[in-house]
């Protein structure tokens, strides 16, 4: 369903349908963004749909949002013609439309038009790749839809007749698709609940396993994936376009003289991210939740990287991640920089034992990146030397268990190892 949610038309086979990118800035908004960053993120999103041709964008300057129509009598005119001659099929406004707004500006255009919310949830559908993912978008999709019920037609005493069986007589058609919408959100969560008892029965079995979580989080398009693949090994799609990951990835990786851990790749952030898909996408982020490391990684090469760290924390927080959770800043993307700014950045880093600076693409500071995970996952590691009997069999076995034994040599009396490990190991050994 939701893929065909809002009618970009794909009844001749996939095609591209021409639209234009429109970005209000609307001066008395107190939160309002710095409109070209802005205005070229939109951008962003709208190419990150393949079936999506930007023909033109702008920045709408407005004093003040008109109820009926968001843009002034002039303005939707002007904006007619140039769509007009650029055969514009599909309208992308940045930001929140209401459902009289859609429709006025539909009419007045003659073209079909997504807020920003809409866009996402169209992005959103394309990707998810997962049974949940897929009914998760279903849900937020239907949850968007059912608020654009809400006065979408003006004659009201449009009704449907019925015999009584549903509703009753004289039932509006709104209504009536109302109904129908919280009859499928009914099956869906049923579909949901029994996919997320199948996530906790996997979850169940990892916690039987206990290899720590590190979750990279952060804004969209910040080099999680590409960092991840880096990293793992894996094959998880990292392209240059916003939310390229939708569904949790999680591989296995074991930590130059540290310890196997589990990654987890997660979907990217975004500013004005609507509360429904936050909602939506809770179960995809669990992850974060149960993180024993958070990475938070950074786009230091992005004009906005404060405004989208500062997006990243109010969704963590939101989420209700822990604040105690470990979490280190990792910034990205420095090949990108130019030299005096990527040593600037460089001495933070050696400054700071929260920031780490490296580039995912040509592999600089990932070896120091594995070494701070391993040691705030078990500390320091240091080599110590130890001897140990015939009859201490058990105490050799639980150190080559921890896969933390560099050498041994067999003695008459037993065994001299050296060994590599941590203060948490080293205690654990003491108590056996």
């Amino acid at each position: 369903m939701s893929k065909a949610q809002f009618q970009i038309d794909e009844s001749d086979g996939p095609r591209v349908t021409r639209a234009w990118v429109l970005h209000p800035d609307i001066r008395t908004n107190a939160d309002r963004r710095d409109p070209g960053p802005a205005l070229e993120e939109a951008v962003s999103l709208a190419r990150a749909l393949p079936a999506l041709e930007v023909v033109g964008s702008e920045i709408v300057q407005l004093r003040s949002v008109d109820a009926g129509k968001l843009f002034g009598k002039g303005k939707i005119q002007d904006l007619h013609d140039r769509m007009e001659d650029n055969e514009v099929e599909l309208v992308l406004v940045d930001g929140p439309v209401t459902p009289v707004q859609q429709r006025n500006l539909e009419k007045a255009w003659g073209v079909k038009l997504l807020d920003r919310t809409g866009l996402i949830l169209e992005i959103f559908s394309d990707r998810a790749a997962t049974r949940e993912g897929v009914l998760q978008v279903e849900m937020a999709a239907l949850n968007y839809q059912r608020t654009r019920l809400v006065r979408a037609w003006t004659h009201l005493e449009r009704q449907r007749g019925g015999l009584g069986f549903v509703g009753g007589p004289g039932e509006t058609q709104i209504e009536a698709d109302r109904r129908a919408i919280d009859d499928q959100l009914v099956r869906l969560r049923r579909q949901l609940e029994k996919v997320t008892k199948t996530r906790a029965l996997h979850r169940a079995a990892r916690a039987k396993v206990p290899y720590p979580i590190v979750a990279l989080v952060g804004y969209t398009n910040a080099g999680k994936s590409t960092l991840f693949n880096r990293l793992t090994g894996a094959e998880v799609m990292a392209k240059d376009m916003l939310f390229a990951t939708l569904d949790p990835t999680m591989r296995s990786l074991t930590l130059p003289d540290g310890p196997e851990i589990i990654m987890s790749d997660t979907v990217g952030f975004i500013s004005d991210l609507p509360t429904e898909l936050v909602a939506a996408f809770r179960a995809t982020l669990e992850e974060v939740l149960a993180a024993d490391i958070i990475l938070h990684v950074r786009d230091i090469s992005h004009a906005e990287t404060e405004e989208q760290s500062a997006d990243v924390q109010e969704i963590m927080t939101s989420l209700g991640v822990a604040s105690d959770t470990p979490t280190f800043e990792v910034w990205n993307k420095i090949d990108l920089l130019p030299p005096e700014r990527a040593d600037a950045i460089r001495a933070r880093a050696e400054r700071d034992d929260q920031v780490l600076a490296i580039s995912a693409i040509t592999g600089e500071g990932l070896e120091t990146l594995q070494s701070v995970v391993a040691e705030a996952l078990q500390g320091a590691v240091r080599e110590a030397d130890l001897t140990l009997s015939f009859a201490e069999g058990r105490k050799r076995a639980w150190l080559f268990d921890q896969d933390i034994v560099v050498s041994e040599d067999q003695t008459e009396e037993g065994f001299t190892l050296t060994v590599r490990w941590s203060a948490k190991q080293e205690a654990q050994f003491q108590q056996l």
